[in-house]
């Protein structure tokens, strides 16, 4: 299967992706790993605004809202032909 890395503020509402990186500091990544981000995890994109604000996402059964510029540093698998909430 074809993946494509992006980051989580690229994916469009609804779509599921795999966490595979967080370009950041010790800070960033420990304050992440704290709300539950962390490597090899399922998120999906509910909703982000098209320049700035939070990014709220969802992590097995947690809804979240992360910073744009926090969430710009998350980096996520997007499988080929995955997307849409009902494959979380």
């Amino acid at each position: 299967m074809n993946k494509q890395k992006i980051s989580l503020i690229d994916l469009k509402d609804g779509q599921l992706a795999t966490i595979v990186g967080v370009h950041g500091g010790a800070g960033v990544k420990k304050r992440l790993e704290a709300l539950g981000v962390r490597l090899g995890k399922s998120i999906s994109k509910m909703h982000g605004h098209f320049r700035h604000g939070p990014v709220t996402v969802k992590i097995g059964h947690t809804q979240l809202a992360i910073g744009h510029g926090m969430a710009a540093k998350i980096i996520v698998d997007l499988p080929a032909g995955r997307q849409g909430l009902n494959n979380a």
